[in-house]
C-alpha cells in the first residue's frame, strides 16, 4: 500500500521517466524473446555482439513513436480499451519500421530470422500492454475485475455528447457504463485536480473548470454529468453556479456505485419525466378526427411559436396539410419553430409548404390579408397572453390582445370564408379571479355570440352591412400543460438545480396538468367535432397538489425535502402566499351541463353566452374604457359580462398605479 501511494504521489515528470525506462527495458526484452522463440537457444542471441546494433536501434525507433502516439499522457490507473488500441497502433508502427531496418541492413554481422519482426510485434503487445493493465489493476487495488470500457466508435456520433465533472473512480465507472450502454457519448472530463488537468483518462482529456468554453469548442459537449457522489451539498452548489453561465445542460447523476455494479441501468440517468407523476397514460388520437380539418388543407396557427402553438404545428405537419401558416409576432419564436419544422419536412420528405409570417393579432388588416391570400380553411388560435400576474399588472394589453385580438382573428376568418376556427382556451376562464381568466372567457363569449349569427354585422362597422357566416367556431378549454411558458415545472427544476428553496404559493393549491403533446392532439380532435359555438372541455384527470408535485420532483432528483421532521434534508419548500388574482382551485366548467362526445377524453359543455348585438355593445364600452385608461370601468364591465368574475383586491396595473401616485402628488 505504501509503495502504491508513493508511486501515485510522484511528480509527473518522474512518472513519465519511469514509464519510458520501463518501456525501453520491455522493448529489449521483447526483442530478446523474439530471437529466443525463433532460434530456441540462448547462445544464439547476441545482444552485446552480433545483434547489438538491433538492440540499440529498437528503443530508438519505439520510444519516440510511443511519445508521438500519447502513451505517456495517459494516466496509468485509468487505462482502458481505447488506450490499448493506441498502444497496439504505436507498437505496430514501430515493428514495421524495425522490419524495414532489418531488411534494409543486409550486411548484419549475425543471423536475423525473417519471422523475428512478427515475434517482436506480438511479444511487445503482450509486455507493454500487459504491464499497463497490471499497473491499472494494481493502482485500483482490483486484481480480479477485467471489465474495461468499450472504445467509442462512429456509432456514437448520434448520441448526446456529455462531459463528466469528476475524473475519479465514480467518473470512470460512469464513463465505462455509458460506453457499454451507448445511451450517451462521454467526450471529456472536468476536474479541479491540477495534477491531472490536460492529461488523458480513459481516452478522454481532462479540463479545468475555467476551460469549459474550450471544452465546448473542442468536443461539442452538450451536457455535463456531475460524478461526485461524496462531495457536500455546498460544494455541489458552488459547481452548479460555476457552470451556470455556459450553454450546457447540467445534471447530477446519483448512485454511481449502483450503476457500476449493474443495479442501475444507464438509461436511468435522465431527467425525471414529470408526466409520470400524473399517473395516467395519454390516449392515442383517433385518426379520422385528427385528420378531418387538416389533411390537404391550408391551416393557420396563431401564436405558432408559443408552447401550445408550436406543438400544434408539430402535430399538424405530421398529418400532411397542403400548407401550414405560422403566424407569430415574435421574430425569434417564429424563426425557431420554422427552422425546426423545415428540418423535419426535409428529413422526412413531407409534402408540406411552410409559410412563416410575422404579424400581430392586434392588426386586423394583416390577418385578413393572410387568410384571404392563402385561402385558409382551418385556424387554430393559440396566440394569447396567459401569465396570470403579468396580465394582472398590464390590464390594457391583456384585454387588447386576448379579447380584441381574438375578435380580430375571428372577424378576419368570417370575412375570408374560413371553415373551422378553434380557440385554445383555459380552465382559468371559469369563474375567473384574475384579468387573464376573464379575458379568455370574454374571448370564448365573442366566438359563442358570432357562431349563433348567420349574418352578423361585424364589430367596428357602422354601414349596416352584414357578413355571411360560414365559419364553425369551437373553443377548447383545458388546464395547465407541463413545460409551457409560465408553468411551475421549469421554475421548480431551476430552483432544485440551484439548491432551493422551491417556492409554492400555498400548501393547498391544486392544478390540473396535461402534457403539451396530449393537449395539442386533443385540441385538434375537439376542433374536428365542433358544430358551431361548442365549448369543449378536456379530461384533465385528477387535480394535483402543487406542494406534493414539488416534493416528488425533489425526491426523484435524488434529494430530500428539508422540513421540521427532516431538518437535514437538501431542499426547502417555501410557501410565499397566493399571488394577486390566483385561485386555490381551478375549474373546467361554469355550469353542470356537460355531455360526452365520440372521444372519451373530450366533453361538450353547454355554457351561457351573450347575443352578438349585446356583445358588440360590451366590446365598444370596453374598448372606450381601455383607450381612456379607465381601469375601474374595465373591471366593472368585465364583472358585468363574465359570470363569476370575482377580482381580489385593488387594481394592480402598473400604469394605473403610476397615474394614481402622480395624482396624489399633485393633490399634496
Amino acid at each position: 500500500m505504501k509503495l502504491r501511494e508513493r508511486l501515485l504521489g510522484l511528480p509527473r515528470q518522474y512518472k513519465r521517466l519511469l514509464q519510458v525506462t520501463a518501456d525501453a527495458v520491455l522493448v529489449w526484452l521483447a526483442l530478446w524473446l523474439a530471437f529466443f522463440v525463433r532460434l530456441g537457444s540462448v547462445d544464439s542471441v547476441q545482444p552485446f555482439q552480433g545483434h547489438a546494433w538491433l538492440f540499440a536501434i529498437a528503443p530508438v525507433i519505439a520510444i519516440p513513436l510511443f511519445i508521438r502516439f500519447g502513451l505517456y499522457r495517459a494516466v496509468m490507473r485509468y487505462v482502458g480499451n481505447d488506450a490499448l488500441v493506441t498502444i497496439a497502433k504505436a507498437i505496430s508502427v514501430s515493428a514495421l519500421l524495425l522490419g524495414l531496418v532489418v531488411y534494409w541492413y543486409r550486411d548484419a554481422p549475425a543471423l536475423i530470422p525473417r519471422s523475428l519482426v512478427l515475434n517482436y510485434w506480438w511479444l511487445s503487445l503482450m509486455l507493454i500492454g500487459g504491464l499497463r493493465l497490471l499497473m491499472r489493476h494494481y493502482f485500483w487495488g482490483d486484481w480480479y475485475g477485467l471489465g474495461l470500457s468499450a472504445s467509442p466508435d462512429r456509432r456514437d456520433e448520434h448520441l448526446t455528447k456529455v462531459a463528466i465533472y469528476g475524473a475519479g473512480v465514480a467518473g470512470n465507472q460512469l464513463v465505462a457504463a455509458l460506453r457499454v450502454g451507448r445511451a450517451m457519448s462521454p467526450v471529456a472530463f472536468i476536474d479541479d485536480d491540477e495534477g491531472i488537468v490536460n492529461r488523458m483518462i480513459a481516452g478522454l482529456k481532462v479540463y479545468k473548470p475555467s476551460q469549459v468554453l474550450d471544452l465546448i469548442a473542442e468536443t461539442g459537449a452538450q451536457e455535463i454529468l456531475l460524478a461526485m457522489p461524496s462531495v457536500s451539498r455546498a460544494r455541489r452548489r458552488e459547481i452548479l453556479e460555476c457552470l451556470e453561465p455556459f450553454p450546457l445542460h447540467v445534471r447530477s447523476v446519483p448512485g454511481f456505485m449502483d450503476l457500476a455494479s449493474g443495479r442501475v441501468k444507464v438509461e436511468d440517468i435522465q431527467e425525471v419525466d414529470i408526466a409520470d407523476l400524473l399517473g395516467r397514460d395519454s390516449v392515442p388520437p383517433q385518426q379520422t378526427l385528427f385528420e378531418r380539418c387538416i389533411r390537404g388543407e391550408v391551416v393557420m396557427v396563431t401564436g405558432a411559436g408559443g408552447s401550445i402553438g408550436a406543438e400544434l404545428c408539430r402535430q399538424i405537419v405530421a398529418v400532411s396539410p397542403g400548407a401550414l401558416i405560422l403566424f407569430e409576432h415574435s421574430e425569434f419564436n417564429l424563426y425557431s419553430i420554422h427552422h425546426e419544422l423545415q428540418a423535419r419536412v426535409e428529413r422526412e420528405s413531407l409534402p408540406v409548404q411552410l409559410i412563416p409570417i410575422l404579424g400581430s393579432i392586434r392588426n386586423p388588416a394583416r390577418l385578413l390579408e393572410v387568410m384571404r391570400g392563402w385561402q385558409v380553411k382551418t385556424v387554430y388560435h393559440a396566440a394569447a397572453y396567459k401569465h396570470v400576474p403579468m396580465v394582472e399588472q398590464n390590464i390594457a394589453e391583456g384585454v387588447l390582445n386576448n379579447v380584441f385580438g381574438t375578435l380580430n382573428t375571428a372577424q378576419a376568418a368570417l370575412r375570408s370564408g374560413v371553415e373551422n376556427f378553434v380557440l385554445v382556451s383555459t380552465d382559468k376562464a371559469v369563474r375567473p379571479a384574475n384579468v387573464m381568466g376573464s379575458t379568455k372567457r370574454l374571448a370564448e363569449m365573442v366566438l359563442q355570440a358570432l357562431s349563433r349569427e348567420p349574418a352578423p354585422m361585424l364589430f367596428g362597422e357602422s354601414d349596416g352591412v352584414h357578413q355571411v357566416n360560414k365559419t364553425r367556431f369551437t373553443m377548447v378549454r383545458f388546464g395547465n400543460v407541463l413545460g409551457s411558458s409560465g408553468s411551475v415545472i421549469p421554475l421548480f427544476r431551476k430552483q432544485i438545480k440551484r439548491g432551493g428553496p422551491v417556492t409554492v404559493t400555498h400548501p393547498s393549491i391544486t392544478r390540473y396538468f396535461m402534457t403539451i403533446p396530449e393537449a395539442a392532439q386533443l385540441v385538434i380532435q375537439a376542433g374536428s367535432m365542433g358544430q358551431g359555438g361548442d365549448v369543449f372541455v378536456l379530461d384533465m384527470g385528477q387535480p394535483v397538489k402543487i406542494a406534493e408535485l414539488a416534493e416528488k420532483m425533489i425526491n426523484l432528483s435524488g434529494l430530500t425535502v428539508r422540513s421540521e421532521s427532516n431538518p437535514l434534508g437538501d431542499i426547502l419548500i417555501e410557501f410565499t402566499g397566493l399571488r394577486h388574482g390566483e385561485k386555490l382551485y381551478e375549474e373546467l366548467l361554469i355550469g353542470d351541463n356537460v355531455v360526452g362526445t365520440e372521444h372519451r377524453m373530450i366533453m361538450r359543455a353547454d355554457e351561457e353566452y351573450l347575443p352578438w348585438e349585446r356583445m358588440r355593445v360590451v366590446l365598444a364600452l370596453l374598448n372606450q374604457a381601455i383607450r381612456g385608461n379607465d381601469y375601474p370601468k374595465v373591471r366593472e364591465l368585465m364583472q358585468e359580462a363574465v359570470s363569476g368574475y370575482a377580482p381580489s383586491g385593488e387594481i394592480v396595473d402598473w400604469l394605473h398605479l403610476q397615474r394614481g401616485s402622480k395624482f396624489k402628488d399633485a393633490e399634496l
